[in-house]
């Protein structure tokens, strides 16, 4: 699944989808129900497995090596107890990723050795076609691996944001108010602008506002809880989101 899919994972949605990839339930089942929390923390991948992708591109790997790698992290991930020695404490899944990462790539046999993983785990899926064509048209302008790893990642957040944003308003027969009103979202528009909206979908310019406000706040509520799925205490919430857009002016 590519983050750029207006589909949720395959056999959730809504308050299902919400409450089973949360980072705070792999670390609370990660004990008590190890099923639970391998399918949190599959669930969890499937979202951000480009930031990964391309953090593996940037070391020198060719995209082939990039696909057969990042598979093989996470077949390895999934298999092997790397959550038996992660503690609440230690905070959010986009540190622990990449440390894990990190640690798999320095332990990893040569690239030329680089094969997927089969049997019985399930590995994470993703378009590896979607993942190179987002790879090249990204500019590098020389960022240090970490850093670019982070900015992908708070992209990534927004995409799912903008996903289930949408997905709201065309489950609710809203699409086209959606569709005139998401440019709204980070910044102001003129009056004028307010009134060719309103005429294009019958209402007042009032009425347009008022929709651009409810909009907006939905908006920062969705990015509170996708941001909430990642870290191990909601009191991390506002930490993570300041951090994550700092990323864009570094």
């Amino acid at each position: 699944m590519s983050p750029s899919d207006d589909r949720l994972p395959a056999g959730l949605s809504g308050n299902s989808y919400f409450l089973t990839t949360h980072w705070s339930v792999v670390l609370k089942a990660q004990q008590d129900d190890t099923c639970l929390a391998e399918q949190a923390l599959a669930e969890l991948c499937r979202c951000y497995w480009y930031p990964l992708y391309s953090f593996v591109r940037r070391q020198g790997r060719s995209a082939e090596d990039a696909e057969d790698l990042t598979q093989e992290f996470f077949a390895q991930l999934l298999e092997k107890d790397y959550l038996a020695s992660v503690q609440r404490e230690k905070g959010k899944f986009r540190s622990f990723l990449l440390m894990a990462l990190k640690r798999f790539l320095a332990k990893q046999w040569q690239k030329d050795h680089a094969q997927k993983r089969g049997g019985e785990f399930s590995l994470v899926s993703f378009d590896a076609g979607l993942a190179e064509s987002r790879y090249g048209s990204e500019p590098t302008h020389g960022l240090a691996p970490d850093l670019a790893f982070e900015r992908q990642w708070a992209s990534v957040l927004l995409e799912l944001v903008m996903t289930r944003l949408r997905q709201e308003y065309v489950t609710t027969d809203r699409e086209q108010l959606f569709s005139e009103l998401k440019g709204a979202i980070a910044r102001e528009k003129d009056s004028g602008s307010y009134q060719d909206i309103g005429k294009r979908l019958g209402m007042s310019e009032a009425a347009v506002k008022m929709a651009i406000q409810r909009l907006r706040r939905r908006y920062r509520e969705l990015l509170r809880e996708e941001i909430g799925k990642t870290v191990a205490d909601p009191g991390e919430i506002e930490e993570e989101l300041q951090h994550l857009f700092a990323t864009f002016n570094r």
